[in-house]
């Protein structure tokens, strides 16, 4: 399952080669119709707690621990139903997880994809 999954922006162009694609974040875009989206899926689920996003508030000094408590949250039995989602879909095709988060390479879409890419096993 190496490399099947990628991250970026929703506000970004929808492309041929994004596979499904999956809004990861517990909040709608800001300014993000539903036909821009292009999404085929919304899972809040996988999304960190609102707990640990209030508290990350996208602080790039908070990027480490952010990264080591959300995967915590990601390997809980909470989270497991979506994140065996998202393994299922990318066994038949590749898929992009989007975020609006403007630092896209601090974000949570950004520890899932590789979290899922290293075969979730605490990689980092």
């Amino acid at each position: 399952m190496a490399g099947r999954f990628s991250y970026q922006r929703i506000y970004e162009d929808t492309l041929s080669r994004d596979g499904t694609r999956v809004l990861v974040d517990r909040l709608w875009p800001r300014g993000m119709s539903k036909e821009r989206a292009h999404l085929d899926e919304w899972l809040r689920d996988v999304a960190p707690s609102s707990e640990l996003r209030h508290w990350y508030h996208h602080d790039p000094e908070r990027f480490g621990e952010f990264r080591d408590r959300y995967i915590a949250e990601l390997e809980d039995a909470e989270h497991r139903p979506a994140v065996e989602h998202l393994r299922d879909l990318a066994a038949h095709d590749k898929v992009t997880l989007l975020t609006a988060t403007k630092d896209v390479d601090h974000s949570e879409a950004a520890v899932l994809a590789r979290w899922l890419d290293s075969a979730g096993r605490g990689s980092r």
